[in-house]
């Protein structure tokens, strides 16, 4: 019988092993140690710490899952900014021609370009740079930091403090002196009541807190978180607060018919109720908000700024919003300045009834010591003279030497200045002089135009030849000539064959526009009568 084959010699070291390992589990013998000196935990599955076959590890390990090999040029050093390893005192041959050092080459030096270079003067030679290289492993590339000076950020920290000092300080020094005033203006009145005698405690006090504690005054630069809100969740502004005590705008008015609540943006923008007292209302609905306050103020600004851009202004709310509020603050100021000029002005002229002033006694009773005579008729007869009624426009105004006004001659369908009967208006008058010129002026136009009617001569009136070639009367006296209306005709028969075969007309054919009394007779002879009655036999 063959017995099986096992990794011990025997089958007595096979239970001492067993036993061992049973004793190890247990507590009551050594652990085993792997090759770094480390026990070996018996409880981890055979499976997780056996090493791959290809180790050829004698005893499990797990430094198969990690990169266990570690590359000694990997470096986390970084360069030595502006280190210099050597001073030369020569030129040296290959180094750069500008300022001498042999770590560069001319067309990368740094260095201002000298009028004459390192190589030509010998002279002010730089000294080399520490040029290092270094093999960076996966992370090192990648290291953003990598390099930093962790102590240069102390100067950023210095810079705000200093910064966060002047500020408070400032802040401090403004405090104390609106303080200080306030106590100053108060302490000069001889009057003070009994409650601004409290507020001048209350404002020493003040003082004095802010010059014993300087921490506590100055909170501006305390952060508060913000409360999850409709407006903008965890980071919108604190609204839509209310007590707790209130009650909520969903249970004023429980018909359903009522007000419309939105939940989402916890809105009711309608009245929940509309037909209460609006001196014992608490909520009006959230529309109430729009037309009061500073939304009326905001919508007023973008009416102006509308208007202001539809008539050619530069102007845009939300492009330019400062430059908006400044320009719409200017209009109200203008506004107010031409309202007051306006009411000024009315009053001036018309004189203001509100006021207090007392009116002149002739008017107020309708008396004065002028002596007025009237008739039975009720006609004044003395005392009053007549006024004659002004117009708007400015009367008896005279210009450039008139003594007339404009209007005051007519002649020919146009009007004139009666002093020199000029018709063109804001000329100079020339008096009778002028006038005489004109007349003497016109008699000379009349002379001449006569003379030249004189001189003319009449036009020969050329008698009208009848033309007999056209028309389709022939004249009486019409003399032709018999040869040349023999070639007319065959001329004619010529031109009616052409017309019926359009292959015997030549390519290159010539026309004569020219038509003569013998060629008109032909035509008439040749042409076709639709109204006599023997056209058909003609050939």
């Amino acid at each position: 019988m063959a017995t099986a084959s096992v990794s011990f010699k025997s089958r007595e070291d096979h239970r001492k092993q067993l036993e061992l390992e049973e004793a190890r589990k247990a507590g009551l013998a050594p652990a085993e140690l792997d090759e770094d000196g480390k026990e070996i935990n018996p409880h981890i599955p055979q499976y997780m710490s056996s090493a791959p076959w290809y180790l050829n590890a004698e005893r499990p390990s797990l430094k198969h899952q990690r990169k266990w090999k570690s590359d000694p040029n990997y470096t986390k050093a970084w360069y030595d900014r502006g280190a210099k390893i050597y001073q030369a005192e020569k030129y040296r041959k290959g180094a750069c021609e500008n300022c001498g050092a042999m770590t560069h080459d001319k067309k990368s030096c740094m260095d201002r370009p000298r009028k004459l270079g390192a190589k030509w003067t010998n002279m002010h030679i730089a000294p080399d740079e520490k040029v290092e290289t270094f093999e960076l492993d996966y992370d090192g590339k990648r290291d953003r930091w990598n390099g930093y000076d962790a102590s240069t950020y102390a100067r950023v920290i210095e810079r705000y403090e200093a910064r966060d000092e002047a500020r408070r300080k400032y802040l401090k020094e403004q405090q104390l002196k609106k303080l200080e005033e306030k106590n100053n203006n108060q302490k000069s009145e001889e009057q003070v009541s009994e409650k601004e005698e409290e507020e001048d405690d209350d404002d020493d006090l003040k003082v004095d807190e802010a010059k014993v504690d300087e921490s506590k005054q100055m909170d501006f630069a305390k952060v508060e978180k913000r409360v999850r809100t409709t407006g903008g969740g965890s980071t919108g502004t604190v609204r839509n607060l209310r007590i707790r005590e209130d009650t909520a705008k969903y249970l004023l008015n429980l018909d359903v018919n009522s007000a419309h609540y939105d939940p989402k943006t916890r809105s009711m923008r309608e009245d929940p109720l509309p037909d209460s007292d609006p001196n014992e209302k608490f909520y009006g609905g959230d529309n109430q908000y729009r037309v009061s306050g500073q939304a009326l103020d905001f919508k007023q600004l973008n009416i102006h700024a509308w208007e202001a851009f539809e008539k050619g202004q530069d102007i845009h709310m939300q492009a330019a919003p400062s430059q908006a509020e400044l320009l719409f603050k200017n209009y109200k100021v203008i506004k107010e300045k031409m309202k007051s000029k306006m009411k000024d002005t009315i009053m001036e002229k018309y004189g203001n009834a509100a006021s207090e002033e007392e009116l002149p006694r002739e008017l107020l009773l309708g008396q004065s010591e002028r002596e007025i005579e009237y008739d039975r008729a009720g006609r004044i007869i003395k005392g009053q003279e007549a006024s004659l009624p002004k117009s708007k426009y400015e009367e008896d105004v005279y210009i450039n030497n008139h003594t007339s006004v404009w209007g005051s001659w007519w002649k020919d369908h146009q009007w004139g200045y009666k002093c020199c009967k000029q018709m063109i208006r804001n000329s100079y008058c020339t008096g009778s002089a002028g006038i005489e010129a004109a007349e003497a002026a016109a008699d000379l136009m009349k002379v001449n135009m006569a003379r030249k009617e004189a001189l003319e001569e009449k036009p020969e009136q050329n008698e009208e030849k009848r033309l007999a070639t056209w028309g389709t009367e022939v004249p009486e006296d019409l003399v032709l000539d018999q040869k040349l209306l023999a070639d007319a005709l065959k001329k004619e028969d010529d031109r009616k064959k052409e017309e019926r075969d359009e292959r015997k007309r030549k390519y290159n054919a010539k026309w004569n526009d020219e038509v003569t009394p013998e060629d008109m007779e032909a035509y008439r002879m040749k042409r076709v009568h639709h109204d006599d009655p023997m056209k058909d036999f003609l050939h």
